[in-house]
């Protein structure tokens, strides 16, 4: 009768022990999503939100390493990055740790970071309700501000705060260059992006993709030929075409115009849209917390590179729009379906990013991992089904066409681009013994 009883004594200790840890699992999406929410609030452009996701996700990723052997550290693989020295509290509960250390670095690094601490508090009453004592909690929470603080010093030093200092841009003289679209005619954005460090390739200029098509007003040229197909794409979009358009819009700069008014809508960035998606990922696969932080930490590390590489060709060749030169050489009532972002054309930004972060979560979550994405629906758009990353991020690039935001070479360059990077992290991530997750 007694061993009957210390069995199942065990039996429920490890059946609480499976339920902690599968509560504590369900903080993640929420966190992340608490990122998302303020930089949607604070209209944070897409290269600097990525930037915001790597660095709110490091610390975290950092902490699981530090307890579970098969976590690789990222310190191992990524440079100018030293490994965390934690002095606070010893046998604190690192998983609580790593979640309140997602909310406590977005609250440091963000503009509007303090909008965090109410998620703070909903996450410590909710761990409450689950049975973590309050002794446990402020353990965590005290390694969970340490490590925030430190990689908040950290990523301090990576160039970030000298763009402001830097001259503003100034477009290019001449028709083949990108001039200021309506309706906001805004300045460029990050013209001095390449100067961010990068995480996990070597340099802004390792992945330069060929040079973009030729400008051209001849109507028998390649480049005139590139804008006829824009024009007559965005002129004959079937309803599919225009939804899925809509769907992969991402466009944190939306503005709509009525008379002399102009209403700013805000819209989570591609980035952000991938940060989701990573999230439905890992929730439908059943994955444990310490895999889900590591499997978020780096499709951001990837997400960063990816811009610090678009944006390093964007600005260098400074391309033109498609809507300055339909309007301007073939018609001049012509609109794209999509607003055009306030940034040069080339390489198409979806295009490289969704490409090099699809590579990376295949790597983890394999192929034809299928998964309904349901992103959008805070914008009123439907969840919408993919068979694979790879599909979405298919998707996601031939979008800018039907949009009428890029021309056909930006795309498809954009996306050669993207393996590129997608391959040389996958490799790098096999290299130093980073396994798949499933």
């Amino acid at each position: 009768m007694r061993l009957f009883l210390i069995l199942a004594l065990l039996l429920s200790q490890i059946a609480v022990a499976q339920k902690t840890k599968a509560e504590l699992r369900t903080h993640l999406q929420p966190a992340v999503f608490s990122i998302t929410m303020v930089m949607i609030h604070d209209v944070v452009n897409p290269p600097a939100a990525s930037r915001f996701y790597t660095h709110c996700l490091m610390g975290a990723y950092e902490i699981v390493a530090q307890h579970n052997k098969q976590i690789v550290s990222p310190t191992k693989f990524i440079p100018n990055i030293q490994p965390v020295a934690i002095t606070a509290q010893a046998g604190y509960n690192y998983q609580i740790a790593a979640l309140y250390c997602i909310l406590e670095t977005g609250r440091l690094i963000l503009p509007s970071g303090y909008m965090l601490e109410e998620d703070q508090k909903k996450l410590i009453i909710a761990l409450l309700r689950e049975g973590h004592s309050q002794k446990t909690i402020d353990d965590a929470i005290a390694v969970a501000q340490e490590v925030a603080k430190k990689i908040v010093t950290h990523a301090n030093t990576d160039g970030y705060l000298k763009l402001s200092t830097r001259l503003r841009y100034r477009p290019k003289k001449g028709e083949a260059y990108w001039y200021p679209t309506p309706p906001g005619y805004m300045e460029g954005i990050e013209p001095h992006w390449k100067t961010i460090r990068p995480i996990l390739i070597d340099s802004c200029n390792q992945f330069v993709p060929k040079p973009p098509v030729e400008f051209s007003k001849d109507s028998t040229s390649e480049f005139y030929k590139l804008s006829k197909e824009v024009y007559h794409v965005g002129r004959n979009l079937s309803e599919k075409e225009r939804f899925i358009a809509s769907y992969w819009d991402c466009n944190p700069f939306a503005i709509n115009t009525s008379g002399h008014m102009s209403i700013g809508f805000k819209k989570i960035s591609p980035g952000g849209h991938w940060m989701n998606i990573t999230s439905i990922a890992t929730t439908k696969a059943g994955l444990d917390l310490d895999k889900g932080i590591m499997i978020h930490a780096l499709a951001a590390a990837t997400l960063m590179d990816s811009f610090i590489s678009c944006w390093d060709e964007k600005y260098r060749s400074s391309r033109v729009r498609p809507e300055t030169v339909i309007t301007r050489y073939i018609d001049q009532k012509w609109q794209p379906l999509l607003q055009t972002p306030p940034f040069p054309e080339y390489t198409s930004g979806h295009s490289v990013i969704s490409t090099a972060v699809s590579e990376t979560l295949t790597y983890l979550l394999g192929d034809n991992f299928a998964f309904r994405d349901d992103t959008e629906v805070i914008f009123d758009l439907p969840t919408r089904d993919f068979k694979s990353f790879r599909q979405a991020a298919e998707e996601a690039a031939i979008s800018r066409l039907y949009g009428g935001i890029h021309y056909r070479d930006a795309i498809e360059n954009g996306q050669s681009q993207g393996k590129a990077i997608g391959n040389f992290i996958v490799e790098k991530l096999k290299a130093n013994g980073v396994k798949p997750a499933i």
